[in-house]
């Protein structure tokens, strides 16, 4: 916590800890547990144990979704890591029609069940998974369009749902913190002890509609969460 141990650095063996203050194998062996589950090392194998060095990104809640940036032909993940001077990466792992979930239909003001393109991918920064989301459009929008392939080309899913008809006028996000389910913590390379944000946002067209549900797992020490609210 004090920086002595920069990112990167490595730390001293577990014989020398233990001559350094003075305790046992087992006791440094549980310090560097706590450690570990806290996310603050990591053990390379043949190697030792290093700080962690995973500078978080930013994610500026009012800025990513500017128009101004699909009408360059950025997505919004692609311009936030941009901003951060990051390589992003996006791995899309599915694109099919399936029956929307309960809370997804609710959102989309749609009948439970009833068929929706979901959109499952995985995105890195610099080659290091940092989330998984899941998009979530109605079929009667989405079906002959863009937005079933696997590129949906410049500006990502919401550049194509505006060509639609469908211009944007706000979005709406919940967000709660947990830990991860196993299967998302593979994916995303999760650590003991290492929580996630599960963040759901709501996309609205101009006359209400909502157009896409998007379901995320964000690993929550690779994200600062940064927002900017009105005072009136």
């Amino acid at each position: 916590l004090s920086g002595d141990l920069p990112p990167g650095a490595k730390l001293p063996s577990e014989r020398e800890l233990t001559e350094r203050y003075g305790t046992t194998n087992k006791t440094v062996r549980e310090a560097l547990a706590v450690l570990r589950a806290e996310g603050r090392i990591e053990s390379q194998r043949g190697v030792g144990v290093f700080v962690r060095h995973r500078p978080p990104i930013r994610r500026l809640a009012h800025d990513r979704f500017l128009r101004s940036h699909r009408e360059a032909g950025k997505a919004a993940y692609t311009a936030e890591l941009e901003a951060e001077k990051r390589t992003p990466k996006v791995e899309v792992l599915s694109v099919e029609p399936e029956p929307a979930p309960a809370p997804i239909a609710n959102l989309l003001q749609i009948a439970e069940g009833e068929k929706v393109l979901a959109r499952r991918r995985r995105y890195f920064a610099d080659g290091e998974p940092m989330e998984t989301a899941v998009s979530y459009v109605p079929l009667d929008i989405a079906r002959g369009t863009e937005i079933e392939k696997e590129n949906t080309g410049p500006g990502g899913i919401y550049a194509r749902l505006e060509e639609l008809g469908h211009r944007l006028h706000h979005f709406t996000e919940e967000i709660q913190a947990r830990m991860p389910r196993p299967d998302e913590a593979r994916l995303l390379s999760l650590g003991p002890g290492i929580p996630v944000f599960h963040l759901i946002r709501t996309a609205y067209d101009e006359t209400g509609r909502p157009v896409e549900v998007c379901d995320t797992i964000m690993a929550a020490d690779r994200y600062t969460l940064t927002y900017e609210l009105p005072a009136n």
